[in-house]
Order: structure tokens, then C-alpha cells, then sequence
């Protein structure tokens, strides 16, 4: 949810081109002193431009809307696009597109193409309620030396479906699906909070394993965050894609709540919305929390950290992150998109919004990586498709 929705951004709750300064503040502390401390660096992205797909654009027979993921092939030069839509308006579907993208500028988004992921019969998924396998796409990669997608499904606590990462053809057609721990299965006291499971997905440049990111701490980890304290850490699991095997676990603490809703209005909140790999071991974070009400310091805030994969205690095997038996990854804050945003020299952009895929771009002419985001307008009129490309200063 934005300063411009009126409901939350949450699909549903169940039950069961200029250059621009980036000023970092450091984000709050774990709540136990096992967890991640956060240190500050110097300046890494630099604005090149902001792109919009216009609001419930019809394109091939579907509503284009709810983009919750992105990534890029260089070899193609397309961009993968996947809807969150789960079904309800159209059949859950990935996108593919083009935009021209430069040192100082950023064109508009082309759309190309729509596939609807298919199931194993190769029928398209039902929505929820509707059919057993309930999806709700999140994040989504290219697997070039496959020529396969990577994407992962959030579940559906109510049908019971946990969350998945799942591998298709371009086609849409179903490769596999991957066993996750039970640890990923709903229940009551604990597993996933609704709506708070799987978001994040990332590959490793060698393209042999993922991982895959919680949005929020499982029941039995920890609180929710709050305006005065983090929450409990996220699971951070490393697959194994040629054999499907859970390799391990990390935890990660996204940061307390920055500012308090505006009243009478009380939601707010934060978490992990993707990851993205810097190098084999280095990890992209995007934290990203709301605060409702109007106003300027009210909506959306974005932050975008660094975390070193070979930090932290495994957690794999640890039932429940009890104080005093887990360390998480130190998180480097090396972004806070606020900075991009507001009166100020350059370029600015006027507002941030549901911002939930990120993935690197293409390289640009100095060498340097370009770094591109999507965001998640959730069908709603008050939200918009935002996509955001900066420079990546290695």
C-alpha cells in the first residue's frame, strides 16, 4: 500500500536523466545482540531515469498490472515481466519486453509478449479457491544456460498450497517444482505469516544455485517489525538447482518501520521484497515498507542493502531463531531512495511506489551495470507500474 491506495497492498488476507546524491541512514539494529549490525558506504547508484506502463494496459487479451518481478536476458535483450495477478483477472502469466535504456535516459516499456504459466497437465493455473494450485507469482529469472525460468509462488494459506519455486519453459510449460523444507508449509502458531512468505528470488552468476528470500519472519522467529524495533529475521535458503537440494539458510533482519502512519489511518509496515546477486557470495537486498496517511514523509520508502552470503549462522536445521543461538548477515545500507525523490538539482522522481522486482540491466557504454526496477501497482487506480533504472558505481 501507498499514500495513494486506500487499502493495503496486500492482494488479499486470508486465514490458514540526471545524476542524484544517495544520503544513507543507517537502519535500526536487530533486537538481540546475536543478530546483524548495519554500517554505511559511500554512494552506489545514480539515477538514469524513471519509465510507466499506463494503468490496466490491455495487451494480447490480459489487464497488465500487479508486476511483482523482472529480470533480463542480454542475450535477447528482453526483460521478463511476471504478474502476481494469480489467476483472479487473467491466467497467472509472465510478460516480455524491451526499453531502451542509456546513460541518461530511459525510454518508454515495450511490451512483446504474455505466457501463462502452466501446471504440469499443461492447463493454466485456477484462481484461488478455485483450483488446488493457487499461484501468486513473485519474483522470476532467466536461466540462460537452460533457457528455463526461475520463479517462485508465495501460496495460498487457505488451500493449503505452501510456498513453492518453480521452473518453466519459455513456453510457460512446467519444468519441475522444488521440494522445499517443511518448515515453508502454513500452519497456525507457525511456517509463513500470510501474505509474508517467499518474495525475494536471486541466481548466482554461475547460474548453479538460487536463493530464495522471506518478505517477513516466520511465526516462530519472530515479531513483526515495528515504527520502534526490526522484526524478526528472514530465512534466507540456498538451493542446489542441478539436484534440488536445500545446501543452507541464513537469516537476515530488515529494519524497523521508518516513520509512523499518518492518523486515523494504522498500517504500516516493512520487509524483504527482493534480492538479487552482486557476485558468487555478495547479495542484494531491497527492503521495502509503508506507512499510510498523507503527506510527504507518508507511502512508500525503499532501501537497498548489501549482505555477504558467507556471514551468519546456518539456520537450516534450526527449528525456531531463538535469542542467543543464530547470528545474521552484517547489512550494508547503500541506498535510500528517498534520496532520489523531492525538489533537489537533476532529475528527480515525483513519488516512489510498491516497488518489488529489481535485476541487473544492460552493461552501459562506461562498463558500468545498469540496475532496473519494476513496481507492483496492484490493479489499482491510486498505484502506478513504475520502472526505475539507475547506474550500479562498483
Amino acid at each position: 500500500m501507498n499514500a495513494y491506495a486506500t487499502t493495503p497492498s496486500r492482494r488479499r488476507l486470508v486465514f490458514g536523466a540526471g545524476a542524484a546524491a544517495v544520503l544513507g541512514l543507517a537502519g535500526c539494529g536487530a533486537p538481540q545482540p546475536v543478530a546483524a549490525s548495519t554500517q554505511l558506504a559511500p554512494t552506489r547508484l545514480r539515477l538514469i531515469g524513471e519509465s510507466r506502463i499506463a494503468h490496466r494496459l490491455q495487451f494480447q487479451g490480459t489487464t497488465v498490472g500487479g508486476l511483482s518481478g523482472i529480470d533480463y536476458d542480454a542475450a535477447s535483450g528482453l526483460y521478463y515481466l511476471v504478474s502476481d495477478d494469480g489467476s483472479n483477472i487473467n491466467p497467472a502469466r509472465f510478460y516480455t519486453a524491451r526499453i531502451a535504456l542509456g546513460m541518461n535516459s530511459l525510454g518508454p516499456p515495450e511490451l512483446l509478449g504474455v505466457t501463462p504459466l502452466r501446471q504440469g497437465d499443461s492447463s493454466t493455473y485456477a484462481a484461488a479457491l478455485r483450483g488446488i494450485q493457487a499461484p501468486d507469482p513473485e519474483a522470476i529469472r532467466w536461466r540462460s544456460d537452460s533457457q528455463t525460468l526461475l520463479w517462485i509462488t508465495e501460496g495460498h494459506s487457505l488451500t493449503g498450497v505452501a510456498p513453492e519455486l518453480r521452473e518453466s519453459r519459455a513456453d510457460g510449460t512446467l519444468v519441475r517444482e522444488f521440494t522445499l523444507p517443511a518448515m515453508f508449509d502454513f500452519h497456525l502458531t507457525r511456517g509463513p505469516r500470510i501474505n509474508r512468505a517467499l518474495e525475494g528470488l536471486a541466481l548466482t552468476p554461475d547460474g548453479k544455485t538460487a536463493w530464495i528470500a522471506m518478505e517477513s519472519a516466520m511465526r516462530q522467529d519472530g515479531p513483526m517489525p515495528t515504527v520502534q524495533a526490526p522484526g524478526g529475521p528472514c530465512r534466507f535458503t540456498q538451493i542446489d538447482l542441478a539436484n534440488a537440494k536445500v545446501l543452507r539458510q541464513i537469516a537476515y533482519v530488515p529494519d524497523a518501520i521508518p516513520r509512523a502512519p499518518v492518523a486515523p489511518a494504522t498500517q504500516a509496515d516493512n520487509g524483504v521484497v527482493e534480492i538479487l546477486m552482486l557476485d558468487a557470495d555478495r547479495m542484494l537486498v531491497l527492503e521495502r515498507a509503508y506507512m499510510a496517511g498523507w503527506g510527504p514523509e507518508r507511502g512508500n520508502s525503499l532501501r537497498l542493502y548489501l549482505i555477504d552470503t558467507r556471514q551468519g549462522s546456518d539456520t537450516l536445521a534450526t527449528p525456531a531463531l531463538q535469542a542467543g543461538a543464530w547470528r545474521a548477515a552484517d547489512k550494508t545500507l547503500i541506498a535510500d531512495f528517498s534520496a532520489f525523490t523531492g525538489p533537489g538539482p537533476g532529475r528527480r522522481l515525483e513519488r516512489l511506489d510498491n516497488t518489488e522486482g529489481m535485476a541487473w540491466g544492460p552493461v552501459l557504454p562506461n562498463g558500468n551495470r545498469s540496475l532496473v526496477f519494476i513496481s507492483d501497482d496492484n490493479f489499482s487506480s491510486r498505484q502506478i507500474s513504475q520502472w526505475l533504472a539507475f547506474e550500479f558505481l562498483d
